[in-house]
């Protein structure tokens, strides 16, 4: 026994790589026990939003326990409403990911209602929250971002398989006559003819807000030539 005590005081120095190995083991165990918890977290709440489910309170995962920041949640929660305009603007991407304008599908419900959580529970610039709000707030902004996720990925996944042959053929004319609209290339009349041609092509098969017909007409005006004004000449002897 007294050897043993004598090796152990000689060799001390192999106590750091050891307590380093130990560690090192506890930590990788902690991060793939934090990663699974994570993957838990997402796994349910798509669950819950294929069956057009509400969420459960306080669903948010171990590792964001401690609060974070105010300015980093609202930077979180515009990107993804920044995201989410990337189709609600764009014409071309609502025809052909349509799923992602369409309240009637359920992940997409279920990515609107998170999105008016978030929204209504986002703190004032300048507002002072308490660490209760705070939770709440960042929890409904990661259900925001696990929503939207989801609902882009079966968007993706769907694309326009909703829709009958007839009806995809009239997004297939719709995305044509779309090309035509903002060709430079095209005369004012085709463009003009081809944009009254995609409004009434998506009638009744998708919404699209004010805000996307706005931007629609923006750019097929920006490709039209402006009107040359005639000088103004000398005016008639009365």
């Amino acid at each position: 026994m007294s050897e043993f005590w004598m090796f152990v005081a000689d060799k001390w120095w192999l106590a750091f790589p050891l307590f380093g190995m130990v560690m090192g083991g506890l930590g990788a165990a902690h991060n793939r026990k934090e990663i699974r918890a994570r993957r838990r977290h997402r796994e349910k709440l798509e669950l819950l939003r294929a069956q057009g489910g509400q969420l459960p309170p306080a669903a948010a995962p171990p590792s964001a326990i401690a609060p974070q920041p105010v300015d980093r949640l609202t930077a979180a929660h515009d990107d993804v409403t920044h995201r989410w305009l990337d189709y609600e603007l764009d014409v071309s991407k609502l025809i052909a990911y349509p799923a992602m304008s369409d309240g009637r599908q359920p992940l997409t419900a279920a990515f609107l209602r998170a999105k008016k959580v978030a929204d209504n529970l986002r703190p004032a610039p300048g507002e002072t929250v308490t660490a209760e709000q705070l939770k709440e707030y960042r929890d409904a902004v990661t259900d925001y971002e696990v929503a939207f996720d989801v609902a882009e990925r079966d968007a993706r996944r769907m694309k326009d398989t909703a829709f009958s042959d007839a009806e995809r053929k009239r997004l297939d004319t719709a995305k044509q006559l779309l090309g035509v609209a903002i060709d430079q290339a095209a005369t004012p009349h085709e463009r003009q003819l081809a944009y009254k041609r995609v409004r009434e092509e998506l009638d009744g098969l998708i919404w699209l807000s004010d805000a996307a017909v706005d931007e629609l007409e923006k750019k097929v005006a920006l490709e039209l030539p402006r009107e040359r004004s005639t000088p103004a000449g000398p005016e008639p002897a009365v």
